[in-house]
């Protein structure tokens, strides 16, 4: 039987971090180890698929940008027309996963697998996990199950979809979770034709308490397109952001309304979004939210056609 045919991209992170001699070993640097190293500590991984391999990255992932997005999106566009590949693995660090994996699922064209995993440890800890979640992440991608389920994500032994996977813990190998199956994980795909060379500025303002207009006018001032609210409870709007957000809105910027909360922000729920011409994010946690706007106004939706479709993210 001829086995699957896996390409791996590289991105860095933790997965291959190293300690740091500087500080004796108490903190580690990320991306330090080449791909080849990580392949050749995972026993048998050659069994599952055959396997080839690119380093496109090699950095922390907390240093992530939208540039560095769409250099993913170049290599794994590539790699998924290429009809020798039957699947993807992109290992990528745990901080921004959740925000790469959303990216690339609404980007990517479906059919063929593809798999986010990284670690919670260094490549050098003795206990370290990055082999069994690399090991995991090539098996889901060489498995038919995988097939038609968008971009998924593999850690501490569990797959997740893109679009509800969250890091929910600062540290443990059990950091991540999701509210929803990947087996329930639909493709997406609805910008695969999108070829932007840069994407719109789009900020996350917090909403907490005593939060100062002049954060608004800061960004609006600074060129960002579109601002995410990461607002308290059901998306509530301070009275005191009010005038700003409508200045912004008149200088054409994309404003749209989240909870830094679990659950949804119901259009007109809890705002007068249609007087206001303000967004809601519905249950999109606001980095996710901010990726569904950057994109969408690349794609140069009006609003009206925004909020039609954010809903459905």
């Amino acid at each position: 039987m001829t086995r699957p045919h896996i390409r791996i991209l590289a991105t860095g992170g933790t997965i291959a971090g190293e300690a740091d001699p500087a500080c004796n070993g108490a903190r580690y640097r990320a991306g330090v180890r080449p791909v080849a190293a990580l392949l050749a500590a995972v026993p048998g991984l050659g069994e599952i698929a055959s396997l080839d391999a690119q380093q496109i990255l090699a950095i922390d992932s907390k240093d992530m940008t939208p540039d560095g997005w769409l250099h993913i999106l170049s290599a794994a566009r590539q790699a998924l027309a290429d009809p020798s590949v039957d699947g993807l693995v992109i290992l990528h660090g745990t901080d921004t996963l959740e925000e790469s994996a959303y990216f690339l699922h609404l980007t990517l064209p479906t059919g063929k697998p593809v798999v986010l995993t990284g670690a919670m440890r260094p490549a050098d800890h003795p206990e370290a996990d990055g082999p069994a979640n690399l090991l995991a992440a090539v098996r889901l991608a060489a498995s038919p199950d995988a097939t038609d389920k968008g971009v998924l994500v593999v850690m501490n032994g569990a797959p997740y979809g893109a679009r509800h996977v969250r890091k929910a813990r600062t540290s443990g190998l059990d950091a991540f979770e999701s509210d929803q199956s990947w087996t329930a994980a639909v493709p997406d795909g609805r910008f695969a034709r999108l070829t932007p060379s840069t994407l719109p500025r789009v900020d996350i303002l917090p909403g907490y308490a005593g939060a100062p207009a002049m954060l608004i006018n800061a960004s609006v001032a600074d060129g960002a397109r579109g601002l995410v609210l990461a607002l308290t409870g059901h998306g509530s709007v301070p009275t005191d952001w009010e005038p700003a957000l409508q200045r912004a809105r008149e200088q054409g910027v994309a404003l749209l309304r989240a909870s830094r909360c679990a659950g949804p922000v119901i259009r007109n729920g809890n705002a007068d979004d249609d007087g206001a011409g303000w967004l809601t994010a519905n249950d999109l946690p606001p980095p996710k939210a901010r990726v569904a706007l950057m994109l969408a106004l690349a794609a140069g939706w009006d609003a009206s056609t925004l909020q039609h479709q954010l809903p459905g993210f």
